[in-house]
């Protein structure tokens, strides 16, 4: 009966899937988990003209930059006309978005000037607005369209959502530092337990000194009374 040599090898494709598959674990764990969805805005606007209104599907993206998150506010529809044309580069759009949730507060979004000139009597197109947030409490915020503002040739529209919007974005986020919130300036210092067992310590050295002193005192005090009977 001869003996064979059997070789195995190994097939390299689980070590490759537990490596896509663990890969894929980190892009999950490194991605912010984020809801989005495109809301119907409907903005009254105060013009140079006169009070017009209408509504824009609102899009809320949101990128991680290290701490902060780089927001994106797209438009879809226009939202307000001019009766004269706008020249390249005559308007300038802002925003603000509103958070609720884990805090509330107000980011300010912008975005460039116009491209190309605007038509009169057109919807004005809006380009992308952009800014940043940087969390100061962890938890769930939401994201929803505030104010827009429009500056052009002088003038200034305001765009105010007249529909109580849904929120356009919900991210779970996490703030810098755990989300704890800092020492006011303006507090007095403390003492704590070392400053405490200090305070004790000359304390008690203070008490020291003052009972040697005392039964040095009756010493002498003794000394006294024995030479004087003597």
């Amino acid at each position: 009966m001869s003996n064979r040599k059997r070789s195995t090898t190994l097939a390299p494709v689980p070590a490759l899937l537990c490596a896509v598959a663990g890969s894929a674990a980190a892009l999950l764990a490194a991605a912010p988990a984020a809801h989005a969805d495109v809301v119907d805005v409907a903005y009254n606007c105060q013009t140079p003209i006169g009070d017009k209104s209408a509504v824009s599907p609102i899009d809320v993206k949101a990128v991680k930059d290290g701490d902060s998150y780089k927001l994106t506010m797209s438009f879809q529809k226009g939202v307000s006309s001019s009766p004269i044309e706008l020249g390249k580069g005559a308007m300038n759009p802002a925003a603000v978005l509103q958070t609720d949730g884990a805090e509330k507060v107000s980011v300010p979004v912008s975005g460039p000037a116009n491209s190309e000139a605007v038509p009169a009597d057109t919807p004005i197109k809006i380009s992308d607005l952009s800014g940043t947030y940087t969390p100061k409490k962890s938890g769930k915020v939401t994201f929803i369209a505030g104010v827009l503002t429009i500056k052009a040739m002088g003038t200034m529209t305001t765009c105010t959502p007249g529909n109580s919007p849904k929120p356009s974005l919900e991210l779970d986020v996490t703030a810098a530092g755990g989300g704890q919130q800092e020492a006011d300036p303006e507090t007095l210092p403390q003492t704590g337990p070392a400053d405490s067992a200090l305070a004790l310590g000359t304390l008690g050295a203070t008490v020291l000194l003052s009972g040697a002193a005392g039964v040095l005192w009756l010493t002498r005090r003794g000394e006294r009374a024995q030479r004087t009977r003597s």
